[in-house]
């Protein structure tokens, strides 16, 4: 019977390769760090400014971001980002959506500034003219869909005030004075009040 002896060989040969990973079962498969790569939430029609679609999750558990700016002394804003139920993926990740992970986007006055994958930036004063501008964080999942709850982006805005063309002749705003940086969160903010901290 040349077939068991075939199957024979082909088990011999699955041994050799490793057990049953080497021969095709799934086990092999798995995240290592064994967070599932299967989609997450509904997309949505609604769409970012650059077409990227919304991928609606539930509010519990959801990512969330805070943002803070602060005037940095030589020339330009220190940017802070607070995180919670989020997790940055490395560069060059699976463009897969998993829960809790993606990067952020950073956006001054709605115009796409830069692609964060840490809680750190600096602005440079010379992107930033003289007024007040509203800088923003919004989280996207790794396949570029922008993670949203009830149909709003989950992201967080500040706003930053520039006597001149940066903030080193300028002043920075802090809640309550007339010129501050105003700190308010949107939809996603760990500050329960909307504010982020």
């Amino acid at each position: 019977m040349s077939w068991t002896r075939g199957l024979l060989a082909a088990l011999a040969v699955c041994a050799l390769l490793g057990g049953p990973t080497g021969c095709g079962s799934g086990d092999g498969h798995e995240p290592k760090d064994g967070v599932s790569a299967s989609p997450v939430g509904e997309l949505l029609d609604e769409t970012d400014e650059a077409g990227r679609r919304y991928r609606e999750i539930e509010k519990k558990g959801a990512p969330e971001v805070a943002i803070e700016v602060q005037p940095e002394s030589e020339n330009g804003w220190d940017v802070r980002l607070t995180m919670r139920h989020f997790r940055f993926s490395a560069a060059g990740a699976r463009p897969v959506a998993v829960a809790g992970r993606g990067f952020a986007v950073l956006y001054l006055d709605g115009r796409r500034m830069a692609t964060l994958r840490t809680t750190e930036y600096h602005l440079p004063g010379n992107l930033v003219p003289r007024g007040t501008h509203q800088v923003t964080a919004r989280l996207y999942a790794d396949d570029h869909t922008v993670w949203s709850v009830e149909e709003e982006p989950v992201q967080s805005t500040a706003d930053i005030t520039a006597s001149q063309t940066g903030p080193a002749s300028g002043t920075a705003e802090s809640p309550g004075s007339s010129e501050s940086l105003a700190r308010t969160g949107t939809r996603g903010s760990p500050d329960l009040r909307g504010k982020a901290s």
